[in-house]
C-alpha cells in the first residue's frame, strides 16, 4: 500500500448513493486493413466513484469537510465501503467461508492473501483484497472451519498458526466483507448552501489506492 494511508472509514451512510465502479485502460490501434490491435495497459481494474450525491444536510456537509480536511485532501487514503461490491459472495449474500479459493498448501506455506475471483466461460480476474474488515473473515482449508487462521485486517494476509499450516495439496478458501482502499481524487472540495440547514457537495470523487 502506498505511504500515507489512514484505517479509517469514509462515512457509511454517505456512500449508499454513490456512483462509480471498476475502471481499466486499454489502447486500442486501428490498423490500414479495417481490423484491430488492442493492448491492455492496466493490468487490474482501478475502481472510481463520486460520493457527492449522498451529502443533504447540513451535518453531513460537515462532516465530509472534516473527514476530507483529516485526510489532507488527497495526501492519504482511506477506507470506502463499495456499496455495490463489498463481499466474497453475490450481492445481499452473507458471507461463507467456501466463498473464494485464495490458494492451495504445500505443507510449508503459512500466508494467504485474501482474494476474491471475478469470472464466466470466456475468462477471469483475480482481484487482491487488501482490506477486508475486522472480524468479517471465515476461513476453511478443504472444505473444512480452520483453526489457527487469523486475518490482519490491515493487509489482508491470512497466516496459519504452526501446527495448522495447509498440508500439499490441500485447498484454501475464505469468506469476508471488505473494503476499498481510495483516496479523494481532488484537493477542493465545494459546498453549496440550498437552505438553512440543507446542501450539497455536487462531487466528491475517489480514486482506488492500488495495494
Amino acid at each position: 500500500m502506498a505511504m500515507g494511508f489512514h484505517e479509517v472509514r469514509f462515512p457509511l451512510r454517505l456512500s449508499l448513493t454513490t456512483s462509480g465502479g471498476p475502471v481499466r485502460r486499454t489502447d486500442i490501434v486501428n490498423l490500414s486493413n479495417g481490423r484491430e490491435s488492442r493492448n491492455r495497459r492496466w493490468r487490474e481494474a482501478r475502481r472510481s466513484y463520486d460520493a457527492g450525491s449522498g451529502v443533504r444536510s447540513i451535518a453531513d456537509l460537515y462532516e465530509v469537510l472534516a473527514f476530507f480536511e483529516a485526510r489532507g485532501g488527497e495526501l492519504n487514503g482511506f477506507r470506502f465501503r463499495d456499496p455495490f461490491d463489498h463481499g466474497s459472495g453475490q450481492p445481499g449474500e452473507a458471507a461463507g467461508a467456501l466463498d473464494q479459493v485464495i490458494g492451495t498448501g504445500d505443507g510449508t506455506t503459512a500466508a494467504f492473501q485474501l482474494a476474491k475471483t471475478y469470472g464466466d466461460a470466456g475468462g477471469s480476474f483475480r482481484r487482491v483484497i487488501a482490506k477486508p474488515v475486522a472480524g468479517s473473515v471465515l476461513v476453511a482449508v478443504d472444505g473444512v472451519a480452520a483453526d489457527g487462521a487469523t486475518c490482519d485486517p490491515v493487509t489482508g494476509i491470512v497466516t496459519f498458526a504452526p501446527g495448522f499450516v495447509p498440508g500439499s495439496g490441500a485447498v484454501v478458501t475464505a469468506g469476508f466483507s471488505f473494503d476499498v482502499p481510495v483516496r479523494f481524487a481532488t484537493d477542493r472540495i465545494d459546498i453549496n448552501l440550498q437552505a438553512f440547514d440543507a446542501g450539497r457537495i455536487p462531487t466528491i470523487p475517489l480514486i482506488e489506492v492500488m495495494p
